[in-house]
């Protein structure tokens, strides 16, 4: 498909703290390092799209109602500091509901694709765990590897484990923006 590449990222444990199952927008804290990234990639035009697993939904946790209220204020909150997100698409389905938007499954890469004209062969996923890194990789993008800080999952054994390697693995958002602006560049 001819397009635009884009960077898509995860949310939770990659833009802001992980808070397990967020419910209520104060919750949100930025991890450092995101902001500068983000401004980076939107500095240089790059669509940026936030993909993300929210089963809470499911789960009864909170409702899509608050989702958004959620992602609303993660949207404001980067766009008084630079940073500009295209878009925002979620699975709320359960881990074994066997749909087709649940990370690492690339429905939701597909769908922001069709929506927005992305050439997903040119794209890049950043994310904390290995799903988004295989996510990418179902779409043939580029799979970015940024542990959230202080690793709760234990990213370093998922990546033992797991069949696909990150194409790039960094401690700091900013320098996976850094990555992705060198190799786009070096396609023009």
């Amino acid at each position: 498909m001819a397009g635009k590449p884009a960077v898509f990222v995860d949310r939770d444990g990659t833009i802001c703290f992980d808070r397990h199952y967020l419910a209520d927008p104060a919750g949100l804290e930025l991890i450092p390092t995101v902001v500068d990234g983000l401004k980076k990639l939107t500095k240089a035009g790059v669509p940026i799209i936030i993909v993300t697993n929210q089963s809470g939904v499911a789960r009864g946790y909170f409702t899509e109602e608050i989702l958004t209220k959620i992602h609303n204020e993660l949207v404001k909150i980067l766009q008084k500091q630079g940073a500009s997100i295209l878009d925002i698409f979620y699975c709320p389905h359960m881990p074994d509901a066997g749909c087709d938007c649940r990370k690492p499954a690339p429905g939701l890469l597909l769908r922001a694709s069709k929506k927005h004209g992305i050439d997903l062969s040119k794209s890049y996923v950043i994310g904390d765990r290995m799903m988004d890194v295989e996510m990418a990789h179902n779409v043939s993008a580029k799979g970015i590897l940024v542990p959230e800080p202080g690793d709760q999952y234990g990213v370093d054994n998922e990546v033992k484990v797991s069949k696909e390697k990150p194409d790039f693995r960094t401690s700091t958002f900013s320098e996976a923006a850094d990555w992705v602006l060198s190799r786009l560049k070096q396609k023009v």
